[in-house]
């Protein structure tokens, strides 16, 4: 869905509401390698005009996103459920703008594009983490022959025990530990 600067500038009084389904999943996926998978994306919201040539766009936005566990790369299910908030300007009007604005975005082409931002916003809205189910209640983390991945609740009960995990020093350098006392 798009409209046009013209097209707006008319019908200013009114805001425009759309209820629209988009399918963004060959486009996020050429984006961002790792989605494994993206379902319909449903978009309600509407766009209105200000007197002094906003153009605000608003939208929740509702689907899910498959993309790789963290951990294990087990294709996990992301929901996206946000809504999302957005100024637009010409060029022209927001060079003259008095006011300081930190997120304006400058319309190209004379065009606003719902799509474009649908997909900008779900890319900026998958997680550094992904985690599975069974991952986020897994009690047993992942162990390696001189290694363990554990909580942070079990590193901080292991440093307040003072674990001789911590506090063991080869023996080797057992003078070593004295040196910097003496400054």
């Amino acid at each position: 869905m798009q409209w046009s600067i013209l097209e707006l500038q008319k019908r200013k009084e009114e805001a425009y509401l759309f209820s629209e389904t988009f399918d963004v999943k060959n486009e996020l996926i050429r984006r961002y390698e790792e989605i494994i998978d993206a379902s319909l994306v449903s978009v309600e919201g509407s766009l209105s005009v200000s007197s002094n040539h906003k153009y605000m766009l608003h939208y929740a936005l509702s689907g899910t996103l498959t993309l790789p566990s963290t951990r294990s790369l087990i294709p996990t299910n992301i929901p996206l459920n946000f809504s999302v908030d957005e100024i637009f300007m010409t060029k022209e009007h927001f060079k003259v703008l008095e006011e300081d604005y930190e997120e304006v975005l400058i319309i190209e082409e004379g065009i606003i594009d719902l799509r474009i931002s649908v997909e900008d916003n779900i890319l900026l809205s998958i997680p550094i983490q992904v985690f599975s189910e069974e991952e986020k209640d897994a009690k047993n983390y992942l162990k390696g022959a001189d290694w363990e991945v554990i909580s942070e609740d079990q590193y901080e009960t292991l440093k307040k025990n003072k674990s001789t995990d911590f506090e063991s020093v080869d023996p080797r350098f057992s003078k070593l530990k004295d040196f910097f006392k003496e400054y």
